[in-house]
């Protein structure tokens, strides 16, 4: 007989496998919704060692200053140290925004107690090339919501956080190039056969979103009928019970029973889909979207050394640092990525 939540008396509780149990996961969840910045800190080596250097694949785009026509066209890379990069040098640290529970992209390994990840092995690539060490970096843990808040009130250098490049984003703060290709996709029980993608499927379905992501944007624009809005969304009344602060949160709800799917990156839900074999991606994703280094808005030097970092962690092919990143982390999960994203940039 299939376990039901206690409290909901739908759906089946369903065990996450290799991270405790449900119950561990999600008291770890509500610490990290608790805290808005958690500050957390890591040993010193670079996980790459010496990098590798030459020639990255490089489209240049022209776009109007005062029109967002191509949102992942950036500055051109530099190395001069202007405001912000010298606030990073004469601190000896980077602050880093970014996620500790989200698998594969930026964690915490239960064994070590360390933060490991895609996301993290760049923010460390970030590090080395301005501090001459990759393990110069204080990481706070921030909630999606919180990401550009956390820049604004200068609170981070960068965050590396899964973050998608768009049009609304780049009113409020300044990103990289693309460094990495996801779409948006449905996650639901492997035995839940009614839900097949996004579409008309999920009319009356419970769907689950992270606060502030491009997932929840999507449902604004079509929700086939679902419910994914608390009552109290945007207040302090807010149940967090379908649009919760991070998007982990949207799992243990799914595997509680208390919500029937949840719309996100197919990047993230692929390390989801890992954590619990009981869940899949159902359907195709139904969007494009590229994640991006952010930055303080203006940041424009800061905003060109992490794209001179990435021109050199894009290089060298199949021996390139972006790709040993990928299939550390990712290749499993998402198979049959050839490699990272064409730069852009405006002129």
């Amino acid at each position: 007989m299939t376990a039901k939540d206690p409290r909901t008396g739908r759906g089946p509780l369903r065990r996450l496998r290799g991270w405790g149990g449900v119950t561990t996961m999600a008291a770890a969840c509500a610490l990290t919704a608790a805290l808005t910045l958690l500050p957390l800190s890591h040993p010193g080596d670079d996980v790459f060692g010496p990098q590798v250097t030459g020639p990255g694949a490089t489209h240049a785009l022209q776009t109007k200053a005062d029109a967002c026509t191509d949102p992942e066209a950036s500055l051109r890379p530099g190395a001069v140290d202007g405001d912000a990069v010298r606030k990073i040098k004469e601190r000896g640290k980077l602050i880093a925004g970014v996620d500790q529970n989200s698998f594969q992209w930026g964690f915490r390994n239960p064994a070590t107690g360390d933060l490991e990840g895609f996301d993290i092995d760049l923010v460390r690539a970030i590090a080395k090339d301005i501090l001459g060490d990759g393990g110069k970096v204080i990481f706070r843990a921030i909630p999606t919501n919180q990401r550009i808040a956390a820049l604004e009130n200068d609170k981070v250098d960068v965050v590396v956080r899964t973050m998608t490049i768009n049009c609304a984003r780049l009113k409020q703060v300044s990103f990289s190039t693309a460094y990495f290709q996801a779409g948006q996709q449905v996650l639901a029980a492997k035995e839940d056969h009614s839900i097949t993608g996004f579409n008309s499927t999920l009319a009356g379905k419970r769907i689950c979103t992270a606060e502030g992501s491009t997932a929840y944007e999507a449902l604004e624009k079509e929700s086939f009928g679902s419910v994914f809005k608390d009552e109290h969304d945007g207040t302090p009344a807010d149940e967090d019970r379908l649009t919760v602060p991070n998007q982990l949160d949207c799992l243990v709800r799914l595997q509680l029973g208390e919500v029937d799917a949840v719309v996100t990156d197919n990047a993230l839900a692929a390390g989801q889909a890992a954590q619990d074999p009981a869940v899949e991606l159902k359907g195709d994703p139904f969007t494009t979207e590229y994640y991006g280094v952010a930055t303080k808005k203006g940041a424009d030097d800061l905003v060109s050394r992490v794209n001179k970092v990435l021109v050199d962690y894009r290089a060298g092919g199949a021996d390139s640092l972006w790709m040993k990143s990928y299939r550390a982390w990712l290749q499993e999960g998402l198979p049959g990525v050839q490699g990272p994203p064409e730069p852009k940039y405006r002129d």
